[in-house]
């Protein structure tokens, strides 16, 4: 790992107070290592490890970034799940044929109105995700 990518990656999980294991920083080095956003599966992040660490540590590893608030979960289908390193509120566009999440533009949404959340409720955060086909 080079000295910026493992400062990132510790820099990163210092923000939210995570001890910097091996496997976490290793992890972290694939996800934010060169200061891109990414869209991941455990698959494919576990793919992306080579043998480094196992699949069922990618995704403890994964669940405690998002309840850390280092990364958002997205499902699409209710089964599939991304994860996401980019924390703002914003889009995505789901490609159905590749099965690749992206960002879309934020700007270019507008929600006028959502439903009334019955008493006792209130909206935690709204998900978007706009899926897309090619032709």
């Amino acid at each position: 790992m080079t000295d910026q990518i493992e400062k990132r990656s510790a820099d990163w999980l210092a923000s939210v107070g995570m001890r910097p294991t091996r496997q976490r920083m290793a992890l972290a080095g694939l996800l934010v290592g060169d200061g891109q956003n990414r869209h991941v599966t455990a698959e494919t992040l576990h793919d992306a490890a080579k043998g480094d660490v196992s699949l069922a540590t990618v995704y403890n590893t994964l669940s405690a970034f998002c309840e850390a608030g280092l990364m958002r979960e997205i499902t699409v289908d209710g089964s599939k799940s991304y994860f996401d390193t980019n924390i703002s509120d914003h889009p995505h566009f789901y490609w159905e044929d590749s099965a690749e999440l992206t960002d879309a533009p934020a700007q270019e949404l507008e929600i006028k109105r959502l439903p009334d959340v019955p008493e006792g409720a209130e909206i935690a955060s709204v998900d978007v995700v706009i899926r897309l086909r090619r032709t």
